[in-house]
This record gives structure tokens, C-alpha cells and sequence, in this order.
């Protein structure tokens, strides 16, 4: 992924992002609204299959390309599933936490994002995993401006994650997005201030922290998608794609 070139967005090309992101946010919030104890994760890929199709999108993930054809609409990671988890008819339980990732496609442009959830009551410490998580999302998002640099983002993730005791992966990063789900640059959850590429108005990046609890170490399991902290502790994740600016960064998957 990382030879990938960088795509400058026209501004009607934005607008257009920002309407597929209208998707992808409305899809998010459904399947929100249906987490609890008891539903599976198969029955919340089809919330998010029958809400995309009702906006006139497709999915970005259903057949991604892999070790073999991603075969459903939405990822959805239980507790330890760091990203990539597929639904199954397994059952959310009380106190368990789910990332779900979203991708569309309208009029040619991918919408990236994502969120982690608790199901009924959760542990204080997962609690404060998904506060950490998600500020660290936008603290990054506050640095995607003109004058900046990729590292800058990065640094900034990585300086809340570890700052609160948590890890974030080396091998699983944002990325370029656009006509195509990945694109480039690659922006990783770490990094130093003021190295790498400058940011363009234009570009427009998934960027979506990944932390973990015990350590950075990550694994693969049989099903060849689902990736896992080594040490089987808790993970969140959550991701906006967002553009680059005169006027400063832009959330493009909100309502």
C-alpha cells in the first residue's frame, strides 16, 4: 500500500466524498442503534448492507480483495478483534465492546469510517479505552492542516495513545482515500513531529487511530482477516476519512 500515489481532490470531487460519507455516517448510526446483548454480528451487516443500498451506494468492502474476497458489508471486531473481524451468528453479550468499520461507494468515491461501541454496561477500563481512542482520532484530525506535516498527525496519536498507557499497531495505518479505498499517503498511529509528507489542500485521508491495551503486537487468526492483539487484550478502533482544506480540516463522514 505504500507506493500508492496521492490523489488531490477537486473541490466538487469533495462534495461529492462528503455525500458519500452521508452515507457511510447514517449506516454507522443504524447499526449502533441495534447493538445490544443477544443480536448478532451477521444481523448488523444486514442493517448496514440494506442502509446502503437504500441511499443508492454499494459496498466498499464486500469483496475487497485479500487472502480471499472480504466476504460481507461491515467489519465487526469483539474485545481483543483489533480490525477486520467478519460477522458471524455470534452473539453480542453484556459488557463485551465492538468496533464496527464501514466502506461505501457513491458516484465512484469511497467513504471510510468507524466507530467502537460498548454492549449494555462495560468495564470502567473499557470505558476509558473508547475515550482515549476516539480523542486521539480527533486529535489527529486537528492536524491535518496546511503547514503540517504527516508525522505531525502521527506524533500526535501516538502522544495521547501512549500517554495514557495504551499501544497503538506498527503494521495497520490510514490511508489515502478516494476512487479507490486505499490510496495514498500512509499515515501511521505513530511518528515524529515534523517529518514526512507535507499536507496538501486536496488530500484526503481515513484516519483512524488503533489502540490496544497490553502491547503493540498483533496477530492474524484462521479466518485470514481478523487481526488480534497477541496478548488477547482489549482493542478500539475508530476512523473518519477526512480532507485537507483552505479552511482547515474537513469531517467528510458525518450527516
Amino acid at each position: 500500500m505504500s507506493d500508492r500515489p496521492v490523489v488531490l481532490k477537486k473541490p466538487e470531487e469533495i462534495e461529492i466524498m462528503h455525500e458519500a460519507g452521508r452515507v457511510n455516517a447514517l449506516t454507522l448510526e443504524a447499526v449502533k442503534q441495534a447493538i445490544c446483548p443477544g443480536v448478532t454480528t451477521l444481523e448488523l451487516d444486514q442493517i448496514a448492507e440494506e442502509m446502503i443500498r437504500k441511499h443508492g451506494a454499494t459496498s466498499a468492502f464486500k469483496n475487497y480483495p485479500g487472502p480471499y474476497p472480504y466476504p460481507a458489508t461491515i467489519c465487526t471486531s469483539i474485545n481483543e478483534e483489533l480490525v477486520h473481524g467478519i460477522p458471524s451468528k455470534r452473539k453480542l453479550v453484556e459488557g463485551d465492546i465492538i468496533s464496527i468499520d464501514c466502506g461505501c461507494i457513491l458516484d465512484g468515491f469511497v467513504a471510510d469510517s468507524a466507530f467502537t461501541a460498548g454492549v449494555g454496561e462495560i468495564s470502567e477500563e473499557a470505558r476509558k479505552l473508547l475515550e482515549v481512542t476516539e480523542e486521539a482520532l480527533y486529535i489527529g484530525i486537528e492536524k491535518m492542516c496546511l503547514g503540517n506535516r504527516i508525522g505531525d498527525v502521527s506524533a500526535s496519536i501516538q502522544k495521547i495513545v501512549e500517554g495514557n498507557g495504551y499501544h497503538v499497531p506498527r503494521e495497520y495505518t490510514g490511508h489515502g482515500v478516494g476512487r479507490n479505498m486505499h490510496e495514498g499517503p500512509l499515515v501511521p498511529n505513530f511518528g515524529v513531529n515534523g517529518r514526512g509528507m507535507p499536507l496538501q489542500v486536496g488530500m484526503t485521508v481515513a484516519l483512524e487511530p488503533m489502540v490496544l491495551v497490553g502491547t503493540h503486537r498483533t496477530r492474524v487468526i484462521k479466518d485470514q482477516w481478523t487481526v488480534v492483539a497477541a496478548d488477547g487484550s482489549l482493542t478500539a478502533h475508530f476512523e473518519h476519512s477526512v480532507a485537507v482544506t483552505h479552511a482547515g480540516p474537513r469531517i467528510l463522514t458525518v450527516v
